[in-house]
């Protein structure tokens, strides 16, 4: 069974762009004209994607990609037309997996919606893994990370990432290594997603009073570390 994807965005055309693209890549596609729309469509049929406007009628992409995380882990990209950090960086903020500045092309789309439900497909088939660094572990029963067994609440890709950092807390991890293995996309890619989602994380392990944190290696990339 192929699987579901809602977009939403108030332009025709790159709805019908999108539904085109999509659905020769062989996924089921719903459009709407609005997040409202799809909002309500997803808490009748929750779907395994979502792509998602910020600026458009009624209630904004942004509170919408809020209220959907808020029910659901589903993988959100953000779609914005203001080369704007504070549009992409709001959007990861509140709970999206990637951002995509307009006008974009849709093939590129289409890979990295592709790239973002593989590592999550490959990611649920070790279900039995556990993790574990400093006072935080990694479930993958549960697809979630605890720190001296409390739910952290981190976002699908933010468990992804910090998750591929336990594994390889010996080293320092390059950043466009994490840009690659996390989101599938190369170093060429103009994108400050690895970055906004460590300092996300970094805030949520704060927030937990975990001993580990994120050290950054300046021109190349991250570790973690804990404190003695």
């Amino acid at each position: 069974m192929s699987k579901l994807i809602y977009a939403a965005d108030d332009e025709t055309n790159i709805r019908e762009l999108i539904k085109t693209y999509l659905e020769e890549a062989g996924f089921s596609v719903r459009v709407f004209a609005d997040g409202d729309a799809l909002l309500c469509a997803f808490k009748k049929l929750p779907c395994d994607f979502v792509v998602l406007d910020i600026m458009m009628p009624g209630t904004d992409g942004l509170e919408i990609c809020r209220q959907l995380r808020s029910i659901s882990k589903v993988p959100i990209i953000i779609l914005t037309a203001k080369e704007s950090e504070v549009d992409y960086m709001m959007g990861l903020t509140l709970g999206g997996d990637d951002y995509m500045i307009k006008p974009f092309r849709p093939s590129i789309l289409v890979m990295r919606i592709k790239a973002l439900m593989r590592r999550m497909e490959m990611e649920h088939s070790e279900a039995g893994e556990v993790v574990s660094y400093g006072d935080i572990s990694y479930s993958g029963n549960d697809q979630a990370v605890y720190c001296r067994g409390a739910n952290i609440g981190l976002t699908m890709t933010e468990i992804s990432l910090l998750r591929y950092m336990m594994k390889n807390s010996v080293r320092a991890i390059p950043r466009d290594e994490l840009l690659n293995e996390i989101w599938g996309l190369h170093a060429d890619v103009e994108t400050r997603v690895t970055d906004e989602t460590i300092r996300r994380i970094r805030k949520k392990l704060k927030t937990a009073g975990s001993s580990v944190s994120i050290i950054a290696i300046w021109g190349y990339g991250y570790r973690l570390e804990t404190a003695k």
